[in-house]
């Protein structure tokens, strides 16, 4: 038996998510004009990365809202199980954006480090400042979320307002070296700015893995299987579970099961107990979709 379902609160938690992309796209739009600015005029190397890798993340937060907008969409005709996978592909787009943009501003770097230039402006530490404080009070909140409403791209834009906060971290400390040591330092913050592009790559490796399991049906870990296994054992009728396979769909779960009865039972009785199979895991969990039971006789009455 199986039906389509798209339960009315994995909509509402995608949209959350969505709403959560667009925030973050704005704060780094204010920021990476910001410290852009800041760089040009206090002739800081690693404020104006900075500022581009704020501007990437831009671009990110957007592939993020497209993703979790599109995966809202309810099953059709062409696509009965829903649009979820379009949540961790934008995760995966995301990610090979921040190593593409690691591996750039990494070039950049070594190429400021070798060019002789000015020490950077005191007032650029400032900017810094409010940049870490805001970043890490964002991370927080959307990371929060993420959680709540189980999204892998949510969460991947979380740690981009994390990243962020590290790499404005590194650069306060490069410039704050310049200032302090003076002639001969100069080149501190782009060392600073070469360390941040190794943290940003870091980042973006630890972001596409989950979003590739995902797309690849790796099973989930967790309370969800044996939470199916244990409710559907519960229902009467049920003698033991043969098979149980749970997958991951966008914020969605669709579970595969074969149930074991008595083989003695009519086949009317049969599509009872797996109506109420069905019927105990969606109930148990919100975030289950949709329940495929097979019945299977068992040896034992």
């Amino acid at each position: 038996m199986n039906s389509a379902a798209h339960p009315e609160v994995t909509v509402n938690h995608l949209q959350t998510g969505a709403r959560v992309a667009l925030f973050g796209m704005i704060v780094n739009l204010i920021f990476a004009a910001a410290k852009i600015l800041g760089g040009l005029f206090g002739n800081a190397y690693v404020l104006i990365a900075d500022g581009i890798e704020s501007a990437l993340d831009i671009a990110g937060s957007l592939v993020i809202w497209g993703g979790l907008k599109f995966a809202a969409r309810p099953p059709d005709e062409t696509h009965p199980y829903g649009h979820g996978k379009a949540e961790p592909l934008a995760a995966i787009i995301v990610a090979l954006g921040v190593l593409a943009a690691a591996a750039g501003l990494a070039i950049e770097s070594v190429r400021e480090i070798r060019t002789p230039h000015h020490g950077p402006a005191p007032f650029t530490l400032g900017i810094l400042i409010v940049v870490i404080v805001v970043k890490e009070i964002l991370f927080r909140y959307v990371n929060r979320i993420g959680r709540n409403v189980e999204s892998t791209a949510v969460q991947t834009d979380a740690w981009h307002h994390r990243s962020d906060a590290f790499t404005s971290a590194a650069a306060f400390i490069g410039i704050s070296v310049a200032l302090i040591g003076g002639e001969g330092w100069q080149s501190a913050d782009d060392w600073a700015a070469l360390f941040a592009c190794g943290v940003i790559a870091t980042n973006g490796l630890r972001l596409l893995r989950p979003a590739f399991y995902e797309i690849m049906d790796t099973a989930p870990r967790g309370e969800i299987v044996d939470l199916v296994a244990k409710t559907a054992c519960s229902v009467p009728g049920v003698v033991e579970i043969d098979k149980n396979i749970v997958r991951k769909m966008g914020l969605s779960y669709y579970a595969d099961l074969h149930v074991k009865v008595n083989g003695a039972i009519s086949v009317r009785e049969g599509h009872h107990i797996a109506h109420e199979v069905k019927r105990a895991i969606q109930q148990a969990d919100s975030r289950i979709a949709d329940v495929l039971v097979h019945i299977e006789p068992a040896e034992r009455g």
